[in-house]
């Protein structure tokens, strides 16, 4: 009788990664694999964490904050996999495993964070950092405060309602996020294009009737009275968010969630915020002034009914025809030149011209679906620097926008070795199609090298710990590196790398390239107007306090507290801001709450950044190796304003923002 050989199969997570670099191996892994990794990655935390309160030494940042900082190391590892799978490629299998991990991860963060034995060494070490590197105190602050803003000074009953708070918080954030993702496909299904493609498909459409009907299907996303509505979310998000703030003696979730950023307080973003959008707003009705004239046009061609005026749904269209006219730009002309291979080539051109970054196709590096490319990064001297993902179209799986994620975090381990990080950029650019390749829009050009600014950040980082590396900073800084990588997407130079007509080869004309220049600016009124809106609407929920919270019943009374926001801030009618409430996914599911004004804080700084950049010539080398060196090095290792005064010896100018969009 022959023998029968019986093998028994190891969840990959559980076993060494021997592939190229580290990376994970996305053929071995199942979805069965997800969970028991998370639950043993859970354990194994624990028996870290033990071991550093059992420690009888007295407490030091070498025996709590490092190995705290190390501790899970199984979990980081299943973590980096998962949640990105999760955001770029969510099947209804892996939905389903995100509903059933989310409340379990939740309780075991809580777990750790209201450990009043760990606590105890943690605030040992912080009370008496005088002695340790600036990383190191960083970090040790770091800690202290998730601490603190997770209730760990709260007594017995409070801390159990702050769990509780805690994991319906982040069941109700999935759910939102789920919610969306069906919205956003049934806006596919019901216009014929993804909500990625909506501005480009509006600005073309000629069917007025058509238009509005997308832009009431799109400004409906989650305020259908469906499956998938996401009031009832938002105001118990809000409400439990408001509570968790008084229970620690804030008297709203804007001032808790703004501690540690640095704006710091609700009022200095308030004030800031509507600087930008008074200058916003003038410029906007000049901007619908000139649609106007181009629409009476229409109307004396017979085009438009008589008395004919711009409609919200009309903007992106007249906008576009005002362009044309003014700088002679159709983007149709520009499109054949931005083949997003070759837009991905000059992202890369521009990382080595300013920073010798080499940049490759690394084959041998498995990926996690067909449409993603990876690359290996390595410095000048050959050194690597990390592994990057190019997760770049749009599916049905994958949530909108565009965003950088790390599967792995730089760190130095114990014995001294570098871990270099694996990176990914998502984004939701039109796939290929029968008749031609994917082409972008001048905006989505932007996108791709906007994305790769926060890789760089990731990439360059040269930290010791992963909680302080990389983009590991406060979250209205964070947006400068990224925002600050766009400078370079149009600049002649950049532009003769990769700018060339996928069909002829020929380099793009110079004439094309001043016309791109000149219309970058065009619309600024309107596109600032709308993002500081979505910013100030972001504010004033979380500036809502518990009883104001309380007077809110149903979807009727979020979009009154919306329309008397817009009224308030002074946004025309033909404006709504960039996010309504029930599709604001960055505020209620991606960690932007009371944070969304960080794309704007952080064009200060860029722009600023970037005028000095051009005060000394934007491709000197000094110039390139001190931003190098003092920002994108140096990851959440100092204080932010620190870093920039060192860079530009001076306060961030205002103004710089202003100028950057024609607004001044």
């Amino acid at each position: 009788m022959a023998a029968v050989a019986c093998t028994t199969r190891t969840n990959p997570f559980m076993e060494e990664w021997n592939t190229p670099y580290g990376t994970a191996p996305f053929d071995k892994i199942r979805i069965s694999d997800y969970k028991p990794a998370f639950l043993q990655g859970i354990e194994e935390r624990k028996a870290d964490i033990h071991a550093i309160i059992s420690n009888p030494d007295i407490p030091s940042f070498e025996n709590t904050i490092a190995p705290l900082d190390r501790s899970g190391a199984l979990l980081a590892k299943v973590s980096g996999v998962f949640y990105n799978i999760a955001e770029s490629d969510a099947t209804k299998e892996i939905n389903a495993i995100m509903d059933e991990i989310t409340p379990i991860m939740s309780a075991a963060d809580d777990e750790i964070f209201m450990d009043a034995a760990l606590f105890a060494r943690v605030k040992s070490v912080y009370l008496d950092m005088e002695l340790l590197t600036r990383e190191q105190q960083m970090l040790t602050e770091k800690y202290y405060k998730r601490f603190v803003k997770n209730g760990i000074d709260l007594d017995a009953e409070k801390q159990a309602r702050f769990k509780e708070i805690n994991a319906r918080l982040a069941q109700l954030s999935q759910q939102f996020g789920n919610n969306l993702l069906a919205e956003n496909n049934a806006f596919r299904d019901s216009i014929g294009v993804t909500v990625s493609q909506y501005s480009d498909f509006m600005s073309s459409c000629q069917d007025r009737a058509l238009r509005e009907k997308a832009f009431k299907a799109y400004s409906s996303r989650g305020n259908n009275g469906n499956e998938n509505d996401n009031n009832a979310i938002v105001l118990e998000i809000m409400k439990l968010r408001t509570e968790q703030a008084q229970m620690l003696g804030y008297p709203n979730s804007a001032e808790y969630l703004l501690d540690g950023k640095m704006a710091a307080h609700s009022e200095v973003v308030d004030k800031f915020l509507a600087e930008i959008f008074a200058s916003a707003m003038a410029k906007a009705k000049e901007e619908k002034a000139d649609m106007q004239k181009v629409m009476d046009d229409d109307i004396k061609a017979g085009l438009l009914p008589e008395g004919s005026t711009i409609q919200p749904w009309d903007w992106f269209y007249y906008a576009e025809k005002v362009r044309k006219i003014k700088y002679d730009l159709d983007e149709e002309q520009t499109k054949p030149y931005f083949q997003v291979d070759s837009v991905s080539k000059g992202v890369f051109y521009a990382a080595n011209k300013i920073y010798g970054i080499n940049i490759e196709e690394a084959p041998e590096v498995q990926v996690y679906h067909p449409d993603v490319k990876a690359y290996k990064l390595t410095d000048a001297d050959g050194s690597l620097l990390g592994i990057f993902y190019r997760d770049y179209f749009s599916r049905d799986t994958k949530r909108g926008g565009a965003w950088m994620n790390n599967f792995r975090e730089q760190y130095v381990d114990e014995a001294g070795n570098d871990n270099r990080p694996v990176i990914v950029n998502v984004c939701n650019f039109p796939p290929a199609t029968a008749d031609q390749p994917s082409l972008l829009t001048i905006d989505q050009v932007q996108t791709a090298f906007h994305e790769f600014g926060h890789a760089l950040h990731g990439f360059l980082t040269k930290c010791n710990y992963q909680s302080v590396s990389g983009t590991n900073v406060a979250r209205d800084f964070v947006e400068m590196f990224s925002q600050f990588n766009e400078h370079w997407a149009f600049q002649k130079e950049i532009l003769a790398a990769y700018a060339n007509n996928y069909k002829t080869g020929e380099p793009i004309p110079a004439e094309l390239v001043e016309k791109i220049g000149n219309a970058l600016k065009f619309n600024m009124g309107f596109m600032t107007g709308e993002l500081c809106a979505a910013s100030i609407l972001d504010m004033k929920w979380h500036e809502l306090t518990a009883e104001q919270l309380s007077k809110f019943t149903d979807a009727e009374s979020i979009r009154q507290f919306e329309l008397d926001v817009c009224r308030e801030m002074g946004l025309i009618d033909e404006i709504i801001p960039r996010y309504r409430t029930t599709y604001f996914n960055h505020i209620f599911n991606s960690g932007y709450s009371a944070g969304y004004y960080s794309y704007l804080w952080a064009e200060v700084l860029d722009t600023d950044a970037f005028e000095f950049f051009q005060q000394n010539g934007i491709y000197n080398p000094e110039v390139a190796k001190s931003f190098r060196q003092t920002f994108l090095e140096k990851g959440g290792s100092e204080e932010p304003m620190t870093l920039f005064r060192a860079f530009r010896g001076a306060e961030p100018d205002p103004g710089a923002l202003l100028r950057n969009r024609g607004l001044e």
